[in-house]
């Protein structure tokens, strides 16, 4: 990792990254809080997760698409001006409060941020792939994500419980402003894409390139379904924790510290691996999280299932990250926006699904019948891509002999 923040402009996209989910946990915290305080009513929450966690798909690679042709800086500055003035409108709606209002501006400012990973991700192959850094790149963005996972809700429950909703809302807007201000001075960042062709159209050269590509096609869809899978347990994980294995709140943020611990565990692992095969690291770090499911499905105490918690974390501090740096290496370097753009979009709306049959699972059966079918599910689709990926090699090796 030392290698590639040597390099300066590499340095302020991971510096604003990482603090980028430092923000991003100040306002989910603050505005479930806000929302669920002025309504009371878990269809509101609903709406407000709807709003930031899944409408913005719908936008976000026509977004890349528009905007891969500006400066980076530019661009991911005014994306975040852009947030911040949206969570400056969302500090002072607590005093005059609309969940439509709310609504609005959180599916906005989810849109950009959504936007603004994808531009940064393209932006950071395209300063360290030419100089065999992008792993090295990935990693660190990886640890900086990872270490937030574990202080951003932690610093965002300080503030709400200190400060309110508002003044968490009103930091993360400073926060956002802070960033802006350093990518809109930063030398050496990425100019945008020279393709002079109206955004329509890039968008849908880009949908185009996604179906035919031979790794991007099976990679995508893969990682959509695996997603779904990933995320059956989480809104069940309170249950599970309070009901399941009785352990009452302390044994729910034992679980969760637990998963954050080895997410953080896994981002180092990944950082280390920088010779080994992403596909194998990939398919062993999905098996983890299967296998962490399943245990947790059959774990008798909170014990073990946090023992199982700490396996799935770390498989999951590498996954992501393996996954995208394989799509990363195996796309053009005229692609990378508009399909980081599409894999982006993908990676915020599968989770919507899961939440729906993870809920209707626990409520049809139980939580330890939503983590064996996940972890199941998880086991046989690296089961089956291992089995196509060697398929795969055997047909290469076939054309060149």
């Amino acid at each position: 990792m030392r290698r590639a923040l040597k390099n300066r402009p590499f340095r302020a996209l991971a510096g604003a990254y990482t603090s980028n989910e430092l923000g991003d946990w100040l306002a989910t915290i603050a505005l479930a809080v806000l929302v669920y305080d002025h309504t009371g009513d878990a269809l509101a929450t609903t709406a407000l997760f709807l709003s930031t966690k899944f409408l913005p798909s719908l936008l976000v690679p026509a977004l890349t698409a528009r905007v891969e042709r500006f400066p980076v800086g530019r661009t991911l500055g005014a994306l975040y001006v852009a947030e911040a003035l949206g969570f400056a409108a969302l500090a002072l709606s607590a005093t005059t409060f609309s969940l439509v209002v709310v609504c609005l501006l959180a599916f906005a400012n989810g849109t950009f941020a959504v936007t603004g990973r994808a531009v940064t991700r393209a932006a950071t192959v395209a300063l360290l792939k030419p100089a065999r850094l992008l792993r090295e790149g990935n990693a660190a963005l990886n640890v900086g994500f990872s270490s937030m996972n574990i202080a951003g809700p932690a610093a965002a429950g300080v503030i709400v419980a200190a400060g309110g909703p508002s003044l968490s809302l009103a930091l993360a807007g400073a926060l956002f402003l802070g960033l802006a201000a350093l990518l809109l001075v930063t030398p050496g960042l990425p100019s945008g894409t020279s393709d002079e062709a109206p955004w329509r159209s890039r968008l849908r050269d880009g949908a185009a390139y996604v179906w035919t590509h031979p790794v991007a096609r099976p990679l995508i869809a893969t990682q959509a379904g695996l997603l779904v899978l990933f995320t059956i347990v989480i809104p069940i994980e309170v249950v599970y924790a309070k009901e399941t294995l009785d352990a009452g709140d302390g044994g729910f943020a034992a679980l969760v510290t637990a998963w954050g611990a080895g997410l953080v565990v896994g981002s180092i692992v990944f950082a280390r691996l920088a010779e080994h095969s992403l596909a194998i690291v990939a398919g062993l770090s999905t098996l983890a999280i299967g296998a962490a499911y399943l245990g947790m499905s059959a774990a008798p105490g909170l014990t073990l299932a946090c023992a199982a918690a700490v396996v799935g974390g770390t498989g999951n501090g590498v996954q992501w990250v393996a996954v995208v740096t394989v799509l990363q290496e195996a796309v053009d370097a005229t692609m990378q926006t508009r399909v980081a753009g599409f894999f982006e979009a993908i990676a915020t709306a599968m989770p919507g699904l899961g939440f729906i049959i993870g809920g209707t699972l626990t409520a049809a059966v139980s939580p330890r019948a939503a983590f064996a079918a996940s972890g199941a599910g998880v086991v046989i689709v690296v089961a089956v891509g291992t089995l196509a990926w060697r398929a795969r090699n055997r047909s290469l090796v076939a054309r060149r002999a």
